[in-house]
């Protein structure tokens, strides 16, 4: 069916849904983990080309460039939020924190306010380059860190502790020379690197945490408890800062190192890592971790949560990704609207599948829980008047509240 694009009227997507409960047709942009779940899900029908879907798996370049032009039917559900870099780049998610910070000063006061202190300090560049020279020089010595504001899997980032450095940068066009082309300079972020991050095995990693959105109007919001750990593959240490094998956990990075096994990968389960703490550290001590992570997923949503085109046809799976310190502070570094769905080995397959088949559940479909316009209804727990789930559909969801990552 036409999308309608440049046409006086809009034409809809989808069938009635009485039709859709029969028969679901599909589009998927992509030819991973969620292809495969896709095309093994009962009663569902894969569509190419132009054809009339219900349920759309698109890449954020198609929604920027169809979603104002096409018409809806009212079950036909897409996987991104229009306005959804307010949150997946990491400048504007930066600048939403800061704003939501001073909002909660203003209304609750500094203590309030203070339990938005989880993300690194952090200057957008060209345009706060004044600000972050003035705040170098404050603190000399210490590493940033430079990450261009819309890319992924740890391209464009280097790690700097000369101001030189940024003169560089900045008369090179904003990028290294393999990537220079004649198109505008991106922008960047500089922000503080955490210099004492938490190791295992002397290696730094990170957590990948997926949080599935179902809408912003009321805010409801799905926490996956089998998030996973990603390792380094090398040995942390701050005498080699051009070394991203030793400072970048992104897998896309890890996996081109000359000694990286594929059968071993760099990766936990985050029960492997809950245990591994909770043995070091005490089953408290690790509680509150977990406690102060969903805080941030928390603070993280409300922070847009007004900013955010709410759209009954839209969902969203984000990929947090959480650094701790050597204290067990957890830190937001990003929020990804596009995560990775390929697969690094068979449980990394099963861990997707799982999440994927969970997704769709949750966004379900087939109508099979009625009403709320496909969207299903869990028990969960309540936190800060956010319902965040720590599991999803099927067996994996817990049947009380509490967090059970």
């Amino acid at each position: 069916m036409s999308k309608g694009k440049g046409m006086g009227t809009k034409a809809p997507y989808g069938h009635p849904r009485q039709k859709e409960r029969l028969c679901i047709r599909y589009k998927c942009a992509l030819t991973n983990t969620i292809a495969d779940v896709l095309r093994q899900r009962p009663g569902w029908t894969e569509v190419r080309d132009d054809g009339d879907w219900d349920f759309y798996w698109c890449d954020v370049g198609w929604l920027r460039e169809n979603f104002d032009h096409i018409y809806m039917e009212e079950h036909v559900r897409i996987c991104h939020f229009r306005n959804h870099y307010e949150l997946t780049r990491k400048n504007f998610m930066v600048k939403n924190l800061k704003r939501f910070r001073k909002q909660l000063e203003r209304e609750s006061g500094r203590t309030e306010a203070s339990k938005c202190d989880f993300f690194p300090k952090t200057f957008e560049l060209p345009a706060e380059y004044h600000l972050f020279v003035e705040e170098f020089r404050r603190n000399p010595g210490i590493t940033w860190i430079m990450k261009p504001v819309a890319r992924s899997q740890g391209r464009g980032i280097f790690l700097f502790r000369r101001l030189k450095d940024i003169t560089d940068w900045r008369k090179d066009g904003g990028r290294p020379d393999e990537q220079r082309e004649d198109i505008p300079v991106e922008n960047y972020v500089a922000q503080r690197y955490i210099e004492n991050p938490y190791l295992i095995g002397g290696r730094k990693f990170d957590l990948r945490i997926y949080v599935l959105v179902t809408s912003y109007v009321p805010l409801k919001a799905w926490l996956y408890r089998d998030g996973f750990a990603r390792f380094s593959n090398t040995r942390f240490t701050l005498s080699s800062i051009d070394d991203q094998y030793i400072h970048l956990t992104n897998v896309a990075v890890q996996k081109t190192a000359p000694d990286y096994d594929p059968e071993k990968g760099c990766k936990w389960m985050m029960q492997q890592l809950r245990q591994f703490l909770t043995a070091r550290h005490g089953p408290e001590t690790v509680e509150v971790l977990f406690s102060n992570m969903d805080d941030i997923i928390i603070k993280s949503l409300q922070s847009v949560q007004k900013i955010i085109i709410n759209d009954k046809h839209c969902f969203e799976l984000y990929g947090y990704d959480i650094l701790l310190d050597q204290d067990l502070k957890p830190w937001l570094l990003e929020v990804n609207a596009s995560p990775s769905l390929t697969a690094s080995s068979q449980d990394d397959h099963e861990l997707k599948c799982r999440l994927l088949e969970d997704v769709l559940h949750v966004v379900d479909m087939e109508g099979r829980e009625g009403g709320g316009g496909g969207v299903r209804q869990h028990p969960v727990c309540v936190l800060h008047s956010l319902p965040l789930a720590t599991g999803w559909a099927g067996t994996s969801a817990p049947k009380h509240g509490g967090r059970d990552w």
